[in-house]
């Protein structure tokens, strides 16, 4: 089969096409023909050496893809050979061919593209685990998004303006702020001409918004927690800003604040079960109804993996950039 390999660490030009053996599915593992792979920040980490691969996992980039089931173990399971489907993988999605655990697969929403059901796995698993399951985000209360331009925020945004949430958003251009208050947050903040801190505190009265989701960390930290109402909550996962922060913890004791953060790669396939039923239940009938929809900014094909990188790295994209292999 056709894949893209990483020949060593660096630029985007160590993605090269390459010919593989076609991967073997184990217990509890199907074999997906790929039409489509979505490409993600974490992918970007990995070819710069900065994110490891899980032990067993390919070493192939890639952690979402759309296809059609063509062999595997389907005990259990209601999905069937020949079906069309999404899927959350460890690794190897920039292949014609991909493994992927039976527990991670969703069938694509009724009306969806194989190109937009590619761009769905990585970023609502990441969102759902981290902003209503860790952040436990509630009808009702408000959530400031950073990076609401990027493949998770444009999700984030819609997901939690459909869950009756009141969304804000930060973003580093007014025309990626308008695109993200088009998709429905109430005000996307260019944090490069304003202050997000004040911004907020004026748009709620100066009592904070319950859920910060941050993807930048270091001295933002401080700055989100100053955003932050009573009980509020901060879900970082992602630390292009840095990895440390000078905190107040004096704030965190006296107005009860709580933060946390998490990976989703390493997390077990009974975990990744866990989150795939919630989307299945709670997410799929929202695509399948265009209240929440995929937003691709670029579909490239499979051996343009590098341009896609650097389209990422460049930080010009609003919503997902995906890679086409059929």
């Amino acid at each position: 089969m056709r894949a893209i390999e990483m020949r060593g660490f660096g630029g985007p030009e160590v993605l090269q096409l390459c010919e593989r053996d076609m991967p073997v599915p184990g217990p509890g593992e199907i074999l997906i023909r790929v039409s489509a792979a979505g490409v993600n920040r974490p992918d970007v980490l990995q070819r710069m050496g900065l994110y490891p691969v899980p032990p067993g996992a390919s070493d192939l980039p890639g952690l979402e893809v759309a296809g059609e089931i063509v062999a595997g173990d389907m005990t259990g399971s209601e999905l069937r050979i020949g079906d069309a489907v999404c899927a959350l993988v460890q690794g190897g999605g920039y292949a014609e061919y991909c493994v992927a655990p039976l527990a991670q697969c969703l069938p694509v929403p009724q009306g969806l593209s194989m190109l937009e059901a590619a761009s769905l796995p990585e970023t609502y698993f990441t969102v759902w685990s981290n902003v209503f399951d860790r952040a436990r985000l509630l009808p009702g209360e408000s959530l400031l998004v950073q990076g609401g331009a990027s493949g998770i925020g444009v999700a984030a945004v819609q997901l939690a303006r459909a869950m009756g949430n009141r969304v804000f958003a930060t973003a580093g251009s007014d025309e990626k702020c308008r695109a993200v208050e088009v998709l429905g947050a109430e005000r996307c903040i260019n944090y490069k001409t304003e202050d997000f801190v004040q911004v907020v505190r004026e748009l709620t009265a100066n009592r904070g918004v319950d859920v910060v989701l941050d993807m930048v960390a270091g001295d933002y930290l401080p700055r989100e927690m100053q955003c932050l109402a009573d009980d509020g909550r901060i879900a970082i996962i992602a630390l292009l800003g840095g990895a440390k922060a000078q905190i107040d913890l004096g704030q965190v004791l006296r107005r009860r604040l709580t933060i946390t953060g998490s990976t989703l790669r390493p997390r077990s396939v009974q975990f990744k079960r866990d989150i795939t039923a919630q989307l299945k239940e709670k997410v799929w009938p929202l695509l399948e109804k265009r209240q929440i929809q995929p937003v691709i900014h670029t579909v490239l094909p499979l051996q343009a993996a590098a341009q896609a990188h650097a389209l990422m790295e460049s930080g010009q994209h609003i919503g997902k950039i995906v890679l086409q292999l059929d």
